[in-house]
């Protein structure tokens, strides 16, 4: 791992992967953010109380999802999360969560198709970088005031971060499904579990939280 001393730490939280570990689905679109895989991936995630404060219910699944704003001053996100394919050619395109953003802080989306920035309501404003992983991060932690950056996806940027040794908490939601194609979170990563205290959790609705943790963050 680095050896450079951060003011905050790089997050991720509740990234979801299949059994086969695609993160997303083949065959994305407007109509189809996560590909194939609709919204199979997340189903735990909906029947939280974080996400259904009056019909979601508690537990181990609601543990770890709450822990996704707390501390957080900043989004680093992928053109893949933001958009769909094509959305660079769409100057109307504000993203999929619509006119107020679940984020709530500055975004950074990398792109090789920057564009100005992008105010929403609830404090959310999209920023756009064509940066590498350790450039992007810089940023966003000077955005982000002192407080940790969440590191938000698809599967090929928090791949690229990990790879660049730049994570300090990866939490993975490991879902009872098979994809079979898609966008895989772990190739390349050969290893990655020498430089983390990990942890399994297992959840009644089938999920396996999976943390993994840099020594002294």
């Amino acid at each position: 791992m680095s050896d450079t001393p951060a003011t905050s730490r790089a997050r991720v939280h509740n990234f979801a992967i299949s059994l086969d570990g695609f993160g997303t689905g083949a065959d994305q679109s407007a109509d189809a953010h996560f590909g194939h895989a609709g919204d199979r991936l997340h189903r735990w995630m909906f029947a939280t109380r974080w996400w259904d404060a009056d019909g979601g219910s508690g537990g181990v699944d609601d543990s770890f999802v709450q822990r996704h704003d707390p501390g957080i001053g900043a989004e680093i996100m992928g053109a893949g999360k933001w958009g769909h394919p094509g959305w660079e050619d769409d100057p109307d395109w504000k993203g999929a969560w619509g006119p107020n953003p679940p984020f709530h802080t500055p975004v950074f989306v990398l792109t090789h198709h920057p564009r100005p920035s992008i105010e929403m309501e609830g404090g959310t404003t999209f920023h756009f970088l064509d940066a590498s992983p350790a450039e992007a991060l810089a940023t966003a932690r000077e955005a982000a005031g002192g407080q940790d950056v969440r590191i938000g996806g698809g599967p090929s940027v928090i791949r690229d971060f990990l790879a660049a040794r730049l994570i300090d908490h990866l939490h993975v939601a490991v879902v009872p499904i098979l994809l079979g194609r898609g966008v895989r979170l772990w190739d390349g990563l050969e290893g990655l579990e020498n430089d983390y205290r990990v942890e399994a959790t297992s959840a009644p609705s089938g999920v396996t939280h999976v943390t993994f943790t840099r020594a002294g963050r």
